[in-house]
C-alpha cells in the first residue's frame, strides 16, 4: 500500500533526468525543491540492506512490487509500494513498511528490526508463524505497530516495552510502562497463557482485543488491580479459554461501552451491578456455561442495544435484546 505520503519523482511522461540535471515543472509543482532534494538524497545503506533482506525472504507477491535495488526509489524506479521513506540530514530512511494481506508465509522477518527509524510497521493479515523476535525493542520510534490476523505464537516479548514511543499496539508483561498506548490489538494469533493485569495501569487505554487466542484465566485475574482500566471502553476476551464468572467489580469500569465474552467456559450468574454501568451499548454473553437469569435492570438500560445470551444454560423466559448482527469494528475506529 502507498500512503499519500509517498512522493512520485517523475512527472507524466517526462522522467526525472539524472545525474542532478535542472527541470522545469509548472507552477503547481511550488514543492519541487523539497521532492528534488529527497530524489537526491541516497538511501542510508543500513535500510537498503535490511529491505533487500526482507524481500529475499517474502513471497513472490512482495517481490513483483518491488522493483530495483533503492526501497526508497531513484531516477528509474519509484519507491517499493508499502514503503515511506523520508529525509533525514543528507540520507533518506525508510520511516514507514505497510505489507499486508499477500499471504507472506514464514517467520516474522527479523531483517525489519535494522530499520531503525520506522514509526509505523503493519504486517497484518499474513501467515506469520512463530514468536515475534526480542530485537523488536530496537524499534525506538515506532507508534503504530499492526500483526494482528497472523498466526504468531509464544509469550509477547518483555522487549516491547522498550517501544515508549508506541501508541498503537496491534499486536505483542511490560506493556504498562506505554502510558500513551490507546489500541491494544492481539485479535486472532496463537497468544497463550493469562492476560497480565498490569494492563489495568495503562490510563489511557480505550480498546482491549484480546479475541481469538489460546488465553486461559479469569476476569477477576484481570481487574485485580485497584482503579484498573480507567478509560476502557471496549473489552474483547471472545473466543478464548477463560473460566470463572462474571465479578460484580467488572462494573467498576464505568467507561466500558462493548463487553464480548463470546465463546469462552464462564459459568455463574450475571450481576445485576453490570445493568448500571452507564455507557453499557453491547453484552455479548452467548456460547458460555452461565445460568440463573438475567436482571430486570438490563432490560431497562437506556443504551443497550444488543444482548446475546444463546447457547447458555439461563432459565427459561430470558430474552436477547436487539438485532442479532455480527460486531465489527473498523480500522477507521483506530485513527489517532
Amino acid at each position: 500500500m502507498l500512503s499519500s505520503s509517498h512522493l512520485d519523482f517523475q512527472s507524466p511522461g517526462s522522467p526525472l533526468p539524472k545525474n542532478g540535471a535542472s527541470i522545469t515543472l509548472p507552477p503547481s509543482h511550488s514543492h519541487f525543491p523539497l521532492l528534488f532534494h529527497l530524489a537526491l538524497a541516497k538511501t542510508l545503506k543500513r535500510d537498503v540492506k535490511a529491505l533487500n533482506e526482507i524481500k529475499a525472504s517474502l513471497g513472490w507477491r512482495v517481490v513483483y512490487a518491488w522493483v530495483g535495488d533503492d526501497p526508497c526509489g531513484d531516477g528509474d524506479h519509484p519507491p517499493w509500494s508499502g514503503v515511506t521513506c523520508s529525509t533525514v540530514g543528507d540520507y533518506r530512511v525508510v520511516t514507514e513498511l505497510e505489507v499486508y494481506a499477500v499471504s507472506i508465509v514464514g517467520p516474522f522477518p527479523t531483517a525489519v528490526t535494522n530499520l531503525l527509524d520506522l514509526t509505523r510497521l503493519d504486517l497484518h493479515n499474513n501467515k506469520l508463524t512463530g514468536p515475534i523476535p526480542p530485537q523488536i525493542g530496537r524499534l525506538k520510534r515506532l507508534k503504530i505497530l499492526n500483526l494482528r490476523w497472523n498466526k504468531l505464537q509464544d509469550v509477547i516479548p518483555p522487549e516491547i516495552g522498550e517501544l515508549k514511543s508506541l501508541t498503537h499496539l496491534r499486536n505483542p508483561k511490560e506493556l504498562a510502562i506505554l502510558p500513551e498506548l490507546r489500541y491494544l490489538y492481539l485479535h486472532e494469533n496463537r497468544f497463550s497463557g493469562r492476560i497480565p493485569a498490569e494492563l489495568g495501569t495503562l490510563k489511557n487505554l480505550r480498546h482491549l482485543d484480546v479475541g481469538n487466542n489460546h488465553l486461559v484465566g479469569t476476569i477477576r485475574e484481570l481487574i485485580r488491580l485497584d482503579g484498573c482500566f480507567p478509560a476502557l471502553r471496549n473489552l474483547y476476551l471472545n473466543d478464548n479459554y477463560l473460566t470463572g464468572g462474571v465479578p460484580a467489580q467488572l462494573s467498576n469500569l464505568t467507561s466500558l461501552e462493548i463487553l464480548h465474552l463470546s465463546h469462552n467456559r464462564m459459568t455463574g450468574i450475571i450481576p445485576v451491578g453490570l445493568a448500571h454501568m452507564p455507557r453499557l451499548t453491547y453484552l455479548y454473553l452467548d456460547h458460555n456455561n452461565f445460568n440463573g437469569r438475567i436482571p430486570d435492570a438490563f432490560y431497562k438500560h437506556p443504551y443497550l442495544k444488543e444482548l446475546y445470551i444463546e447457547g447458555n444454560a439461563f432459565k427459561p423466559g430470558v430474552n436477547p435484546i436487539g438485532l442479532h448482527k455480527v460486531l465489527e469494528v473498523s480500522d477507521t475506529e483506530f485513527v489517532v
